[in-house]
């Protein structure tokens, strides 16, 4: 029997438990830590993402044939150069290329380097360079200020004016809100657009495309408020027509790969771009090197290839033989939210209407911070719950959402409105 890890412990990862549930090979699932909707479907072990010691020696424990790690902290930590050395199989990038996504300052120098279409950019490197930089009067608003390190998505300023970007340095750099990823600061240009999420699973020479989605990161409707790590998605996303696709695959995709296998960084694992679509073409807004959440949420429900036979042919070099498939229609993933995030926010509330939404029809709930009870289910997080909505259309999929997610309560729960407004739009119009 083939035996597989997962590391993380969100929807993202429920829903990559979830898909490799249904595998053909019949895995034997271990996930750690886990949540609470995730151990009805495999065995959940309590180890931190960033236990680097203690993951590899779970995945000897359990003879682990492949591991997949689902959140970005282990990734930069180095997690797959120490589980490579061990001779574990594993899906992820060595920690240099993970500099992709841990490091906003090295993901911009090198699609500057590799004339990959991006905003204009400066980094800053102490309070002081940021705020001569933001009174220098050379600047035009809005603008966006970026964490150079780590900060689980809330490490994205947009400031209308001077204020609120003096206001982002402040917090960033001198209250240090972000810990050391905040010390250094890239102050870039604000890009015009509607944003777009573009992943693929490459496996060092190749890749294949995944379904395109659309994360929706402000916390409130109308993309207000601040910047979250997702309130929801969509997918696929009807702004990204097959030419948009050759485009970002020919302009953005290929060279970035080329120009990680000639620094020697190629890797086998899943590289997400972050896009906007501006009038002059699709920009790179931010690399990850692992799958979205919640673009998880939506796209794996409408994968007919076998999740783990794509992964195995990942990690042995043989996506040229495979392409993956996909169910028509859409899918469109609601989540619901403690209150107060993406601040601080209550845990241990008791979470209701838990079977009724999942047995509704073209419904499937992935837990994100939850913990099972002997009497019931509890928050344990910032977002709680993805309820995820499949149906012809994506009117029709966020019709399912939504009709879960009205079913499910508990204390303070928030969740957007909105989620795919604009795509229903788009597929409405003739």
């Amino acid at each position: 029997m083939t035996r597989v890890l997962v590391i993380g412990g969100g929807g993202r990862e429920h829903a990559l438990v979830w898909a490799l549930r249904r595998s053909a090979l019949q895995p034997e699932l271990v996930c750690t830590p886990g949540n609470g909707g995730i151990a009805s479907e495999a065995s959940c072990v309590e180890i931190a993402s960033e236990d680097l010691a203690g993951l590899i020696e779970l995945a000897q424990r359990q003879r682990a044939d492949l591991t997949v790690v689902g959140p970005e902290a282990p990734l930069a930590l180095g997690l797959v150069d120490r589980f490579q050395q061990a001779g574990l199989a594993i899906v992820g990038p060595h920690q240099a290329a993970a500099r992709l996504e841990s490091s906003k300052v090295f993901a911009k120098r090198f699609m500057a380097a590799h004339a990959i279409p991006t905003a204009r950019f400066q980094v800053v490197d102490d309070p002081k360079a940021a705020r001569a930089l933001l009174a220098g009067g050379a600047l035009t608003y809005p603008l966006v200020l970026k964490a150079d390190g780590l900060a689980a998505g809330k490490g994205v300023v947009v400031a209308g004016d001077r204020r609120e970007a003096q206001a982002a340095v402040t917090a960033f750099m001198e209250q240090r809100t972000l810990g050391a990823a905040g010390e250094r600061l890239v102050i870039e240009e604000f890009l015009a657009g509607e944003e777009a999420s573009y992943i693929v699973l490459c496996d060092g020479e190749t890749y294949v495309p995944l379904a395109s989605s659309q994360d929706h990161k402000r916390i409130f409707d109308g993309d207000r408020g601040p910047n979250t790590g997702g309130m929801g998605a969509i997918s696929p996303a009807p702004i990204v027509s097959p030419a948009l696709e050759r485009a970002i695959q020919q302009r953005i995709v290929a060279p970035t790969l080329a120009a990680l296998a000639r620094q020697q960084l190629s890797f086998c694992g899943f590289l997400y771009v972050g896009l906007m679509l501006t009038a002059a073409g699709p920009q790179v807004l931010e690399f990850n090197l692992r799958l979205g959440d919640p673009e998880t949420q939506a796209i794996l429900p409408r994968l007919e290839t076998d999740l783990l036979e794509l992964l195995q042919a990942a990690c042995g070099g043989r996506l040229a033989e495979l392409q993956p498939r996909w169910r028509a229609g859409a899918s469109a993933c609601v989540v619901l939210a403690s209150q107060g995030y993406p601040g601080a926010y209550p845990k241990g509330l008791s979470i209701t209407g838990l079977e009724q939404a999942a047995a509704l029809e073209d419904v499937t709930l992935f837990h994100a911070g939850t913990r099972r009870t002997a009497h019931g289910y509890l928050t344990s997080g910032g977002r709680v719950l993805g309820v995820t909505g499949s149906g012809a259309t994506l009117r029709r999929a966020l019709e399912r959402a939504y009709q879960g997610a009205r079913l499910i309560q508990f204390e303070g729960c928030q969740y957007r409105t909105d989620i795919g407004a604009r795509g229903v739009a788009r597929e409405l119009s003739p």
